[in-house]
C-alpha cells in the first residue's frame, strides 16, 4: 500500500499533539515488546491513540487483509475509534461495522478489506459466520472497554469471535475500571496490566443537591439555572425517565438533547453532533453515555438518579474532569433517600437564584455530500463564507462524515445561508443544504 505513514512523529504532527502522557508512553512502549496487554485508565487519558501507535507501527502495508480487529461495546465508541484512525492520516483503510448500520454499507466497505476492522461483539460475529473476510492475518486484536464487552450479553459472541480467530498473537484489553474477570476464552497469556486508575483526577468535585420534594423536576430546573451556560449531561437511569425530564425542560424553554439506547442510530449521532457543536448546551442521556462517546470539555454532571453500582457512578464522573481539567459532579437527592457507601460524604450545594440559560447562538445544518466527494472542510468555509455572506464568527464546529457533513451555523444566520448555498455545487457534487 502506497503513501501510509507509521511513524510516530508524523502521525502527532497531524494530531497536532507535541508529547504523549506517561500512560500513552508506557503502553507504546510494552505493547510494542509483549504479547497480551491489560491498560487501565482514567476515561478522557487518551488510551485508544495509545494502543493505535504501536499497532499501525506494526501493519504490513503490502497485506490486502484485515491484520487488526478492535471489538468495543458500543456503536459510539466503534465510532470514535474510527474518527481516531482517520485523524491520524495514516492511509491505512479502517471502517467500523455495528448494528444498526446497513448491512448493505458493509459489504461495499469490506469488499476492498480495511488494514483494521471495528466492531460492536454482534456485528464482528454476523462477518465472521459469513467469512466476509479472511482471518489468516489477524494477529492482533483489542477489546476495547472490556468489562463491557466481556459483560453476560456479549459472552455468546465473544466466545464465537475468539473461536473464529486461532491467529491471534497480541492481545489488547483497555478499560476505564476493574470490574470484569477476564475469562479464559480470551486466551490471555501472563498479561502485562498498565494500571493508571489510582493516578484518579483531584481536580473532580461531588456535591450533593438537596431536593424538598420527592418530584426532582424543579429543583433539576433551578440546578441548571444556577450552574448557567455550561455544557453538562443529566444523567437518568431509564429512557422513560429522560422522557419525563426532557419533556419538561421542552415546556420551560430549555434547550436540550437526549440519548439512550432505544434511539436509532443516526438519531444518536445527531445529538452528539449538535451537543459537540454548542447546538445544545444540556445533554439528557442513560449510562449509555458514560463512556466511549466523542464530546467536548463538560463542565458538570448531574445525577439526576444515581446508578445502582459504583463503577458506573465513576464512570459518568468521568465524563467530566477529564484529563486533568475540572468539573463538578452534582447528586439531586430528596432528603430522606438512601445513600449508598459509593457515594461517600459529598458536600451540599445551597442553589442561587439565577436566571434560565440563555437560548444557544447555535444551530445546525446537514449537507448532503461528504469525504466520498472529496469535499474538505476548507470547501465547505469556502461556500459559506463566500457565497452564503457568513462572517468568520458566524461559522462554528465542521464534522465532515464519508457521505455527507454537519456544520454549526449562526441562529440568526442559517435561514439566509440555506436559501444561498442550498442546491448549489461543491466539488462537482450538487449538494443539498438543510436544518435539522
Amino acid at each position: 500500500m502506497s503513501g501510509t505513514i507509521t511513524s510516530q512523529k508524523q502521525i502527532l504532527e497531524k494530531l497536532g499533539i507535541e508529547k504523549l502522557n506517561p500512560m500513552q508512553e508506557e503502553t507504546l512502549q510494552i505493547i510494542t515488546t509483549k504479547t497480551d496487554v491489560i491498560v487501565l485508565s482514567p476515561t478522557g487519558t487518551g488510551k485508544t491513540l495509545a494502543f493505535l501507535l504501536p499497532i499501525i507501527g506494526g501493519l504490513d502495508p503490502e497485506c490486502g487483509e484485515v491484520q487488526v480487529l478492535i471489538v468495543v461495546p458500543t456503536r459510539e465508541l466503534a465510532l470514535q475509534v474510527e474518527q481516531v484512525t482517520w485523524k491520524m492520516g495514516t492511509g491505512f483503510k479502517t471502517i467500523a461495522v455495528y448494528g444498526g448500520r446497513a448491512g448493505s454499507k458493509d459489504k461495499v466497505d469490506l469488499k476492498h478489506r480495511p488494514a483494521i476492522l471495528i466492531g460492536t461483539p454482534g456485528r464482528i460475529a454476523d462477518h465472521l459466520r459469513r467469512e466476509s473476510f479472511s482471518t489468516e492475518f489477524i494477529k492482533t486484536i483489542v477489546l476495547d472497554e472490556f468489562d463491557k464487552s466481556l459483560e453476560i450479553g456479549f459472552e455468546s459472541d465473544m466466545i464465537e469471535i475468539m473461536a473464529f480467530l486461532p491467529k491471534i498473537r497480541k492481545r489488547i484489553l483497555t478499560s476505564a475500571s476493574q470490574q470484569v474477570k477476564v475469562p479464559a476464552f480470551v486466551g490471555l497469556n501472563r498479561p502485562v496490566q498498565i494500571n493508571y486508575l489510582n493516578d484518579g483526577i483531584p481536580q473532580l468535585k461531588v456535591k450533593m443537591i438537596l431536593s424538598p420534594s420527592k418530584n426532582k423536576l424543579e429543583t433539576l430546573l433551578k440546578t441548571i439555572a444556577h450552574l448557567g451556560n455550561k455544557p453538562g449531561i443529566i444523567f437518568c437511569n431509564f429512557k422513560d425517565t429522560i422522557q419525563v425530564v426532557s419533556d419538561f425542560l421542552t415546556v420551560n424553554n430549555i434547550s436540550h438533547g437526549y440519548f439512550h439506547g432505544g434511539m436509532e442510530q443516526l438519531d444518536r449521532e445527531r445529538v452528539l453532533i449538535k451537543f459537540r457543536n454548542g447546538t445544545h448546551q444540556l445533554l439528557i442521556a442513560t449510562d449509555l453515555a458514560a463512556r466511549g462517546i466523542d464530546v467536548p470539555e463538560i463542565k458538570f454532571i448531574i445525577h439526576y438518579e444515581l446508578p445502582p453500582k459504583g463503577h458506573e457512578f465513576m464512570h459518568r464522573n468521568g465524563r467530566t474532569a477529564r484529563m486533568n481539567s475540572e468539573g463538578t459532579a452534582y447528586l439531586l437527592k430528596e432528603e430522606d433517600d438512601y445513600l449508598p457507601d459509593f457515594i461517600g460524604n459529598p458536600e451540599v450545594e445551597l442553589l442561587q437564584k439565577a436566571p434560565k440559560p440563555t437560548v444557544s447562538p447555535w444551530k445546525t445544518v446537514h449537507i448532503l455530500g461528504g469525504k466520498r466527494d472529496q469535499i474538505s472542510k476548507g470547501d465547505i468555509v469556502g461556500l459559506f463564507l463566500k457565497q452564503g455572506n457568513l462572517e468568520k464568527d458566524q461559522l462554528g464546529v465542521i464534522e465532515i462524515k464519508q457521505d455527507c457533513a454537519y456544520v454549526g451555523v449562526n441562529a440568526a444566520k442559517v435561514d439566509k445561508l440555506i436559501d444561498l448555498v442550498n442546491n448549489t455545487k461543491l466539488k462537482k457534487k450538487k449538494i443539498r443544504v438543510s436544518l435539522i
